[in-house]
């Protein structure tokens, strides 16, 4: 990575490890860790925000220039070069955490933030393989989303489904993945997404014609530009539709567009969505498609479509003890006490989260997470049926850790 390059994103807030890593702190866990409001992905999947790590393990490069893309796209790395020495996964990891807890560090003694969420931000339990880049150009990718889950990390894996050959081989594959399909035909996903290179959209009908044979939760994530990809009287419901049918995830996502970042140079405010527009655009599609709406967040501008019969909320007490082998390195508290994450009061933390879910007044999600992100806004819940399931660390496959 270029010095210059790697100044511009710690000017923006980023971290950087080894030669292409980068870590950037999710809104959301600081707004956990600050004021207890949680990501939408708390309330789709049980996710803890402040637990979260959002990591990518290529952040200097990507084969699409998206226009709607609000981070920087000053790719340096050729992926293709001889000779390049891509870092090892275990220092992907490590680095990443470390830096992680690097710009966690002011949190320590926030007035507002509790020592024993601080800890648990310092110990996470999720990563979130996205953030910048095309993750499935890391060729040890499989490797680093093994090291995650013996750490009993739940991974969720964004890719833009160029590499349908990668992801076919990818062992093992991560706890959820997400396809992007952000246009509804070739002529838009050409103009809107600006793939580098001819194919792409091949590659992407692929990589959906792919996905119902991969043995991990699916979601087809559609990110909505007011004026390019979402237009009813183009018929792109419809067109979605098609496609979404073709991929068969277990959900599909639908989020709006954000006027912030980079993306400022090449979309117009007047290009963001609002809610309603996301929501106009989900009941058209959820009838097409036979799913059922189960969540929304105005806030986050998106929605969650869920296929008949599957349970979107995840097991993550079941996924921690059929995967964890070893701990995070450990962390000091104030007093100077050293604390590994399988010994920091976890016991008392889930006796208590278990009291919550017992307590759970009807139409929340009763899984066991100690705070109030599951709580529905009038989306009627469905009964969770353990029918999605993972191969174990032993290579076994499990029902019911979803």
């Amino acid at each position: 990575m270029r010095d210059e390059l790697r100044h511009i994103l710690h000017k923006q807030g980023y971290g950087t490890a080894g030669e292409h890593v980068g870590v950037k702190l999710c809104h959301w866990t600081k707004e956990d860790l600050k004021n207890d409001r949680h990501c939408y992905k708390g309330d789709f999947y049980g996710i803890e925000s402040r637990g979260c790590m959002q990591m990518t393990p290529i952040v200097d490069y990507c084969n699409f220039t998206c226009l709607y893309c609000w981070r920087s796209q000053s790719f340096d790395l050729d992926v293709n070069s001889a000779g390049y020495k891509w870092d090892d996964p275990e220092l992907v990891l490590d680095g990443a955490l470390l830096e992680q807890r690097r710009l966690l560090s002011g949190y320590k003694g926030h007035p507002t933030t509790p020592e024993n969420k601080w800890v648990e931000s310092q110990m996470p339990k999720h990563v979130a393989i996205s953030l910048n880049g095309e993750p499935t150009f890391y060729p040890h990718l499989g490797r680093f989303i093994e090291l995650c889950h013996k750490r009993g990390m739940t991974t969720f894996l964004v890719t833009n489904g160029s590499r349908p050959d990668v992801l076919k081989k990818l062992d093992p594959l991560p706890t959820q993945l997400y396809v992007s399909v952000d246009a509804p035909n070739e002529e838009v996903f050409n103009k809107l997404c600006v793939p580098i290179g001819a194919g792409a959209w091949d590659k992407l009908e692929e990589t959906l014609d792919l996905l119902p044979s991969l043995d991990c939760r699916k979601v087809s994530r559609h990110t909505l530009v007011k004026g390019w990809n979402m237009e009813s009287d183009k018929g792109h419901a419809e067109q979605y539709a098609k496609l979404d049918q073709r991929a068969d995830a277990h959900f599909v996502e639908s989020k709006g567009y954000v006027f912030v970042g980079y993306s400022r140079e090449r979309m117009g405010i007047d290009n963001m969505p609002s809610y309603e527009d996301v929501q106009a655009f989900t009941d058209k599609l959820a009838p097409l498609i036979g799913y059922e709406q189960q969540g929304g967040r105005r806030e986050s501008r998106v929605t969650l479509l869920v296929k008949p019969g599957v349970s979107r909320m995840l097991d993550l007490e079941a996924w921690e003890r059929d995967h964890k082998v070893e701990d995070h390195p450990p962390v000091s508290l104030k007093d100077g006490t050293l604390i590994k994450d399988s010994n920091w009061e976890l016991v008392n933390r889930r006796l208590a989260a278990l009291k919550v879910g017992a307590a759970a007044p009807q139409g929340t999600c009763q899984c066991g997470h100690p705070h109030e992100a599951h709580q529905h806004g009038g989306v009627p819940m469905t009964q969770r049926v353990p029918n999605v399931s993972f191969r174990s660390s032993a290579g076994r496959t499990e029902q019911g850790h979803q």
